[in-house]
């Protein structure tokens, strides 16, 4: 998946993906994505909109690029939260999905320090 190898490109924390589609009507996947720096979250959002917009996609909505601590990019059928891992770690994505199977997104989840 695009998003998910463009986060590892810039060497993301941790990446995962998680089927939604038989829980939500909005969208059918979530990659979610971490970073130890405000800087890195923003590098990794900046390569998966570049990376994506090469396929010809372009988020319908982007939140949270103020603060840097937590960005989504909608792109309707795939909404990528780039989270610091600090951000990652208290809000625990997965564990509010956790009955949504995981996806093989084709990249390693964690990254070895």
């Amino acid at each position: 998946m695009t998003a998910a190898k463009a986060a590892d490109d810039k060497l993301a924390t941790t990446v995962a993906g998680i089927d939604v589609s038989e829980q939500l009507a909005l969208t059918d996947v979530f990659v979610i994505v971490s970073a130890s720096t405000d800087r890195q979250v923003g590098a990794i959002v900046d390569e998966v909109e570049d990376q994506l917009r090469e396929k010809g996609a372009k988020p319908i909505r982007r939140e949270g690029e103020r603060d840097g601590r937590w960005v989504l990019l909608d792109f309707g059928d795939i909404v990528v939260h780039v989270q610091h891992d600090e951000e990652r770690e208290f809000y625990e994505l997965e564990r509010l999905w956790k009955d949504c199977p995981e996806i093989d997104l084709g990249v390693p989840k964690r990254r070895d320090a």
